[in-house]
C-alpha cells in the first residue's frame, strides 16, 4: 500500500493513524470500500453503516428497492415527531476509474504531504456521508435534541441514473412514511472561496435518432442515403450546440447549467466498406435548463428531422421532464434558516441550477424542496475525473458546517406543511 504523509496506508480498517484526526481516518476508511461501478460492493458499505448507526446509537432501516440494491436509513427522532422530517442524502456508489492516470491506488484513499486525500468518491459524495454522520455524532455526544426528526439516507445506484435507487424509492409507501420537508442532497467543489449551491437541475435527455436511407453499392452516387440525412441531422444538433456555447461564453451572469448542452456520443450503422447502408443512428446526450420549454425544445426536434428527410425517427432512452425548483427566496423557512446560517458561518453563497443530474430530481419531481450542497470551497471540481481528491481540512470543515446547519434546519418552527 503506497504510504501517506504519516507513514502509512489510508486503510487502516477503523484504527486511526497516528495523529490524524477520527473523523479523517473514518472518511478514508470508508474511500476503501470498492463501491464502483460495474460492481459496486454494496455489502461492504452496508457493513459499515450497521457499525456507525450502532456507534450512534440510531435504528436502522434497510430497505431493498429492486433486487441487490437497498436504501438504509438512519433516523433520529425529533422530539416533535409529526412534524415533517430533515432528509441528509447521500449514495453510496462510486464511478469507475482508469487507474493508470492515477497517481495512487484510486482506493487507497493515500493522504500527500499536503493533506490531499485522493480516492474515488473524496468529492462525489463519500465526504458529504461522513460530514453527517460526524455532525450527528458530535450533536449527540453533545445532548443536543431538536423538533423534527433527521434521517441520514444512503443510496444505490445514483451514478447509473438512480433507477434501481432513488427513482423506484420515493414511488414507494416507506419513502412516504419518511415524512420529509426538506432534503439536502450533494452539490460540487467550487475553486474559489464562494460554496456553490443548488436549487434545481437541467434535465437528461438521452436521444438515438435513426435515419433509414437508399441502400447500394459503394461505387456510385445512391440518392437518399442514411448518411445524407445523418449529415443533415449531425448538424442541426450541433449548429444548435455552437449557439448554446456562445450564449455561456458572451454572458457573465450564466453558469452551465443556464443552458442547454449538445453532445453527440454514438453512431452506428453499417455492415461493409462497399455497401451503403439502409439506416444509421446517432445518439446525443442532452442537459436542459428548466428555463426552457420542453415541448417547444421537442418541437424543434421533430423539425430538425423532418428537414433531414422522410422517414427518420427517434427515440429516448431517457427524458426527463421534472422542472421543480427549490425556493431560495428569503421569504422560504427552509432556505431563509440555511442561508442565514451559512451566513453567520461567513460563508458566501452561488445558487446555481447543477449542470449535471442528481438524485435531488427524484425528491423534486414528488414535490420536496431539495438543495444540492457539499461544503468544498478552494477546491477544483474534479468528481469523476482522474485523480479525485479533497483536503483533509476542507473536509473537516465540512463537518462543522453541517453541526451548524443540521440544528437549524430541525428546529424550524412548525410550518403550514406540518399539518
Amino acid at each position: 500500500m503506497l504510504p501517506d504523509k504519516d507513514g502509512s496506508g489510508g486503510c487502516g480498517g477503523g484504527q486511526a493513524t497516528s495523529g490524524e484526526d477520527p473523523s479523517v481516518n473514518l472518511f478514508r476508511e470508508y474511500l476503501c470500500l470498492r463501491t464502483v461501478h460495474p460492481e459496486p460492493d454494496y455489502d461492504a458499505a452496508l457493513r459499515f453503516l450497521d457499525r456507525i448507526a450502532e456507534e450512534l446509537g440510531l435504528p436502522m432501516k434497510k430497505i431493498e428497492v429492486c433486487p441487490g440494491r437497498v436504501v438504509s436509513i438512519m433516523t433520529w427522532q425529533g422530539t416533535n415527531p409529526a412534524l415533517k422530517s430533515i432528509l441528509l442524502n447521500s449514495h453510496t456508489d462510486v464511478v469507475p476509474v482508469y487507474q493508470e492516470h492515477w497517481k495512487y491506488d484510486a482506493f487507497a484513499a493515500v493522504k500527500d504531504a499536503e493533506g490531499n486525500i485522493y480516492a474515488r468518491g473524496t468529492q462525489d459524495m463519500k465526504c458529504v456521508t461522513i460530514q453527517y454522520i460526524q455532525a450527528i455524532r458530535r450533536l449527540k455526544a453533545e445532548g443536543r435534541t431538536f423538533m423534527r426528526t433527521i434521517h441520514l439516507m444512503f443510496v444505490p445506484d445514483e451514478e447509473v441514473g438512480g433507477h434501481k435507487g432513488m427513482e423506484t424509492f420515493v414511488k414507494l409507501p416507506e419513502f412516504e412514511k419518511l415524512n420529509i420537508g426538506f432534503a439536502l442532497d450533494e452539490g460540487l467543489a467550487n475553486p474559489g472561496e464562494a460554496f456553490t449551491v443548488f436549487y434545481g437541475e437541467r434535465n437528461p435527455w438521452w436521444i438515438t435518432v435513426h435515419c433509414p436511407g437508399s441502400p447500394g453499392h459503394g461505387s456510385r452516387f445512391v440518392e437518399n442515403t442514411a448518411a445524407e440525412k445523418l449529415r443533415s441531422i449531425i448538424n442541426s444538433f450541433l449548429d444548435f450546440r455552437e449557439k448554446e456555447k456562445h450564449r455561456l461564453n458572451t454572458s457573465e451572469c450564466f453558469t452551465l447549467g443556464d443552458v442547454t448542452t449538445v453532445n453527440m456520443t454514438m453512431v452506428k450503422g453499417g455492415v461493409a466498406y462497399n455497401v451503403i447502408p439502409a439506416e444509421m443512428d446517432v445518439s446525443f446526450d442532452l442537459r436542459i435548463p428548466p428555463t426552457v420549454n420542453l415541448q417547444e425544445f421537442e418541437e424543434q426536434i421533430k423539425k430538425w428531422c423532418k428537414e433531414a428527410g422522410e422517414g427518420i425517427t427517434y427515440e429516448f432512452a431517457q427524458k426527463h421532464m421534472n422542472q421543480n425548483l427549490t425556493s431560495t427566496d428569503e421569504s422560504d423557512p427552509w432556505w431563509n434558516a440555511f442561508s442565514t446560517t451559512c451566513k453567520a458561518m461567513n460563508m458566501t453563497l452561488e445558487k446555481e441550477i447543477f449542470p449535471a443530474a442528481t438524485d435531488s430530481r427524484f425528491i423534486r419531481a414528488v414535490g420536496l424542496p431539495a438543495i444540492g450542497f457539499s461544503p468544498m470551497n478552494r477546491t477544483p471540481i474534479l468528481l469523476h475525473d482522474h485523480n479525485e481528491y479533497l483536503n483533509e481540512q476542507v473536509f473537516l470543515k465540512g463537518i462543522q458546517v453541517y453541526e451548524k446547519l443540521v440544528p437549524a434546519l430541525a428546529n424550524v418552527p412548525a410550518l403550514p406543511c406540518d399539518v
